[in-house]
């Protein structure tokens, strides 16, 4: 049993309070993801659970133990570092295989330890060399291998792939995601790219400010968030937001004029929203309809950006500061300073209100995905 709870959790550096009101279950098993923006608290989080920060207020329990005050090495987990942390004079094989004889582990038990470890990572014909004549990858693996010859009841990484260029990122998300699939073991991880964790994650928490914003899967994140910061961390590119006025309001849809004059239909619970309240219209990218004028946004493409299977039209509009953008096809012919309709399908948009809480969309599942 390995879940990860934590409750009422609080750290606090002297006046400074880093994290509030910290409640989350972690199951045992699961892949949870830590997201947010730099200074929201998350590696402070992972630390807590790692026992290298007390706890200032609440509870963490790991396997149904009470872990508050029980030092690091005896809390049943592995830690992997945004750096390496590798001895430089010890070879792979002594830098995996140190924390074992420390433990007086014997010998023929650490060799298999290793060694088994090794191969998962393939780096078992490298176990001679010294870390100064690997790559970055293959220094990632051995940190990898030194945290797995452990046998944790929790794994935790902390922004492990942050040092490595974009390709070899992508190949070590699906490294990440095979181990986790081979061993089962509860894994929490730390990033601040929002596309690691979807693509990694059971769960994903998003951190702001200290506090947790919303707990799910990817994809509920992704389609129900729960309110403008959520909306505008999960997704890439990120979603375009409009300021506008509540014309009319129902249970199932809402009327929104935006400052260009358009009005806009959303297909979302409206009905605690009065005529008059100010709100706050989100629509991704990748939903906008580009050259269809019903629900349309009147715009003009000042720049376009082709990425060989997508192209991005950035846009503006007489009624919005920032600048909207629209995933088009890529062989659409598009030029600077052309006028583009932009659609937005009202079961496709999102509603917030002045305090940025999402409106409930109304539209089915099977719908959403149809459109």
């Amino acid at each position: 049993m390995a879940e990860v709870k934590l409750s009422q959790v609080g750290k606090s550096f002297g006046d400074v309070q880093i994290l509030k009101d910290i409640n989350l279950a972690i199951r045992d098993g699961e892949f949870m993801v830590f997201v947010g923006p730099s200074g929201c608290g998350k590696s402070t989080l992972l630390r807590v659970i790692a026992g290298l920060e007390d706890i200032t207020t609440g509870e963490l329990h790991i396997g149904g133990r009470l872990v508050n005050d029980v030092p690091p090495a005896e809390r049943g987990i592995s830690m992997v570092f945004q750096s390496y942390a590798l001895y430089p004079h010890m070879n792979l094989f002594d830098n995996m295989a140190f924390g074992l004889k420390l433990a007086k582990m014997p010998q023929a038990e650490i060799n298999s330890a290793v060694n088994s470890a090794a191969k998962i990572l393939h780096i078992d014909h490298l176990l001679q060399r010294k870390p100064k004549d690997l790559s970055g990858g293959q220094r990632q693996r051995v940190a990898i291998g030194r945290a797995i010859v452990r046998k944790p009841e929790v794994f935790l990484f902390d922004e492990p792939l942050s040092n490595l260029d974009t390709a070899l990122r992508v190949k070590m998300r699906y490294e990440f995601a095979k181990l986790h699939e081979q061993f089962k073991t509860t894994m929490v991880y730390v990033t601040h790219d929002q596309v690691e964790a979807m693509t990694l994650a059971d769960r994903i928490v998003v951190l702001n400010a200290g506090r947790i914003e919303q707990v799910g899967a990817p994809m509920a994140l992704y389609e129900h968030p729960d309110n403008v910061f959520v909306a505008a961390f999960i997704g890439s590119p990120g979603m375009n937001f409009i300021d506008g006025v509540v014309q009319e309001a129902s249970g199932v849809h809402a009327l929104v004029k935006l400052g260009g004059g358009e009005l806009i239909r959303c297909d979302v619970n409206a009905a605690s929203a009065q005529p008059g309240d100010a709100v706050k219209l989100g629509v991704r990218p990748e939903h906008l309809r580009a050259g269809v004028a019903h629900n349309a946004l009147n715009t003009t493409v000042t720049f376009v950006e082709s990425l060989g299977s997508m192209t991005y039209a950035y846009c503006s509009n007489a009624g919005v500061e920032d600048v909207i953008t629209c995933a088009v096809e890529a062989d659409r012919p598009l030029a600077s300073g052309a006028a583009l309709p932009l659609s937005v399908p009202a079961e496709k948009a999102y509603l917030f209100d002045a305090r940025g809480k999402a409106f409930a969309r109304t539209a089915a599942p099977a719908q959403a995905h149809a459109a």
